[in-house]
């Protein structure tokens, strides 16, 4: 009997893993486990094959989390024989063949796949599920294989597309996109070291002109906002908008210039708020040198807004 599992089209496909994401969600390969609502057995005995395909990637170092939802690891299940064994109590004995399947959601591309046969035995089908899906090693050397060779693929993918993936975040770079330029970056694995090391370059360079673009407008966001009465408040208000510029941006130079004007023309008893303003401006930029900025950190916070939900074409795995 052919295996296969269907996503329907534009389908909602669920996270498995609440982990936060975290710095070291990016730079590696990450699978998420799935299984579709529709998948033929018990809620219970469901959420136990979906912790145990968690424990598949996990032992070996790709478990799943929100940073990337492009790789799956899901499974399909195929009951081969069903038995009631007489009582008292009455039980149900399965033979089932569970099918993995590691791919590309996006693409609809299956990277790998492997099947193990399993019996359960229980006093209700749920049970007799949950018993037999107790039984996957995450240690099992057929497994082991299945995974290396999905993550063999999935380097493959990264290397084959690299060129693509460079051209795509300069051009959402042009377009402003940097936090999308840099997320997708991000996630080139550093096992892929030609691929990584292209990338690392390329978020330096973007991140670069994304502090730039954001000093230029928040300068002009605090010209407009001083050019007005030039009193202690309109001071106040265009310093709080230059300390969200990074001191890194190539027109930092003219926000000190900008502060040492606003200093300059307030009068003397004005000096003295102004002066204890601009300490606790300069205290803030001092210790945001200190602070080296991760582009990861920018990946993350792209990642976080993105929706927890992602709609995929009907794909059939076999």
């Amino acid at each position: 009997m052919k295996k296969y599992i269907t996503i329907i089209a534009l389908a909602m496909i669920a996270f498995t893993s609440n982990a936060q994401i975290k710095l070291d969600d990016f730079g590696r390969i990450i699978l998420n486990a799935y299984l579709p609502d529709d998948v033929a057995i018990p809620t219970e005995a469901k959420n136990v094959l979906l912790t145990k395909l968690n424990q598949l990637t996990s032992n070996n170092g790709m478990g799943g989390s929100q940073a990337n939802p492009r790789f799956i690891i899901t499974a399909n299940i195929n009951v081969a024989t069903k038995d009631i064994l007489a009582g008292p109590p009455q039980m149900i004995a399965q033979n089932i063949e569970v099918t993995f399947f590691i791919g590309d959601a996006v693409t609809n591309t299956i990277f790998s796949n492997a099947t193990l046969s399993l019996k359960g035995v229980g006093t209700n089908e749920n049970k007799a599920f949950i018993e037999a899906f107790k039984t996957i090693n995450p240690n099992n050397k057929e497994m082991v294989e299945f995974l290396n060779e999905g993550k063999n693929k999935i380097v493959s993918y990264y290397a084959s597309q690299c060129d693509f993936m460079l051209r795509d975040a300069a051009t959402l770079a042009k377009q402003n996109k940097f936090d999308e330029a840099i997320y997708n970056l991000s996630l080139v694995p550093q096992v892929c070291e030609v691929c990584f090391n292209k990338t690392a370059e390329l978020i330096a360079t973007i991140y670069q002109q994304k502090i730039d673009a954001d000093c230029k407008t928040k300068l002009s966001q605090a010209r407009i906002a001083w050019a007005g009465q030039q009193n202690i408040s309109n001071a106040e208000n265009a310093l709080n908008i230059l300390i969200g510029i990074n001191p890194n941006a190539s027109c930092y130079h003219e926000v000190m210039l900008l502060t040492k004007e606003i200093n300059n023309k307030l009068l003397a008893d004005e000096k003295a708020q102004f002066e204890l303003a601009l300490k606790k401006y300069n205290d803030k930029i001092n210790l945001e040198k200190k602070r080296i900025k991760a582009y990861k950190e920018i990946a993350i916070e792209y990642a976080k807004s993105q929706p927890k939900i992602l709609p995929y074409n009907t794909i059939i795995w076999r």
